[in-house]
């Protein structure tokens, strides 16, 4: 790419554009909040005219009569019929126009050890529908992906919605992930370690496709639309017999140099304590980290008062207290969010809120995720979201900004 100069006229069009959809969008997003109907000036709510975009955006009224006419060629603006019974004005009425959130679509897909999951939006992230489809802990990669292919038609199916609508996509998996979407190291799913996920979709989907851990996307969702919501530092634990965190500091996701950021259930091994399938245990004989039944069967026993089962699930909170502590007193989150099969478990945030009170020098507020079982699927989607937000609005880096692969 050459160098941009001041006076480059394909950037100055971008920039032109960029604004005046910006201001459009905005201008649509409101009306949409207000109900729609009419604006003072009789005018449809949920649009804007050429005297208003003019005055919010500074440009010229030929400019951006030019910026619209483009825009409206690429699908993306359209003219708004002057309604009728509206406010009788002399003269021509005048010509005003809205956000095409219809003009495209935008996926977030969850692949865990049980199950795939997918949420489907506008491009102002307006959910249109969802699926979820269970899938064995057993499943190769191929039958994975394979899943995930048609849980993913039957939901564009169900929505009327054509695959190369879709402007991109954002998936939530366990492990590694590198920044061209590889599975760098993942011990929960069978042959993912050195997959090239992000290629392997990218074939589906024939649009951008962005790979984030599972932990790094929930943590997104509950910044978006959360228990973080409101919040820039924010530490979001994905609870279970080998927890993950996700973290956004100063409202932008933080990964680390390679993407293992946040691995936490690997710090048993400094103080080489018990490994994970091992906490949990009430015979000496170690869980399976993904039967989340028989980790559920063990908080049951504990609730009922069996002694073993009770110690057990002390040992766990004990070591989610070590974990989350160790990021709580490296990062000084304003809010720590739990997560994942735990948040359904009574008992957890209690000792957890306790435990980190004693440890740290400034304890953070401890929430249950809002987003429950919808929180990697929503984070995925935000990044789908964020990454055409770059490209139609030329706004700041977002919080998933990365280099993306197409």
């Amino acid at each position: 790419m050459g160098r941009l100069t001041g006076g480059d006229p394909s950037l100055l069009r971008r920039i032109n554009s960029a604004v005046v959809l910006h201001a459009l969008r905005a201008a649509t997003a409101s009306g949409a909040a207000a109900g729609g109907g009419q604006d003072e000036a009789g005018g449809c709510a949920g649009s804007a005219s050429l005297t208003d975009l003019t005055r919010v955006t500074g440009l010229s009224r030929p400019t951006v009569e030019g910026v619209i006419d483009g825009l409206a060629d690429s699908g993306l603006v359209v003219e708004v019929p002057a309604e009728e019974g509206g406010v009788r004005r002399q003269g021509r009425p005048a010509r005003r126009f809205r956000f095409r959130a219809e003009a495209g679509h935008l996926l977030g897909i969850e692949i865990g050890a049980h199950r795939v999951a997918a949420l489907l939006s506008d491009l102002d992230g307006n959910a249109l529908g969802s699926i979820v489809r269970e899938v064995s802990e057993k499943a190769s990669a191929d039958e994975r992906l394979e899943r995930v292919r048609t849980a993913v038609a039957d939901l564009l199916r169900r929505a009327g919605v054509a695959r190369f609508s879709l402007r991109a996509v954002g998936v939530g998996s366990p492990g590694i992930v590198e920044a061209d979407g590889t599975v760098h190291l993942c011990t929960a799913l069978p042959g993912w370690t050195g997959l090239p996920l992000g290629d392997r979709l990218r074939r589906s989907f024939r649009c951008p496709v962005l790979v984030e851990n599972d932990a790094n996307t929930a943590a997104v969702a509950e910044h978006w639309k959360g228990a973080a919501a409101g919040s820039d530092d924010v530490v979001f634990v994905l609870a279970g017999l080998s927890p993950g965190a996700g973290s956004l500091i100063g409202g932008r996701l933080h990964r680390g140099f390679g993407g293992a950021a946040g691995e936490i259930g690997a710090l048993h091994l400094l103080g080489r304590e018990a490994a994970p399938e091992e906490v949990l245990s009430t015979t000496g004989e170690p869980l399976n980290p993904l039967d989340e039944a028989q980790v559920a069967h063990v908080f049951a026993l504990a609730r009922e008062g069996d002694a073993r089962a009770r110690a057990a699930v002390d040992r766990f909170v004990r070591r989610l207290v070590h974990d989350t502590a160790a990021l709580v007193l490296a990062m000084d989150p304003e809010v720590v969010v739990v997560g994942g099969w735990a948040a359904g478990l009574d008992g957890v945030l209690g000792p957890l809120r306790d435990e980190l009170s004693r440890y740290c020098l400034r304890p953070p507020q401890v929430a249950l995720s809002l987003l429950g079982e919808a929180a990697v699927t929503t984070g995925a989607l935000r990044l789908a979201l964020d990454h055409v937000e770059q490209e139609l609005f030329a706004v700041e880096s977002t919080v998933t900004t990365r280099r993306a692969s197409r």
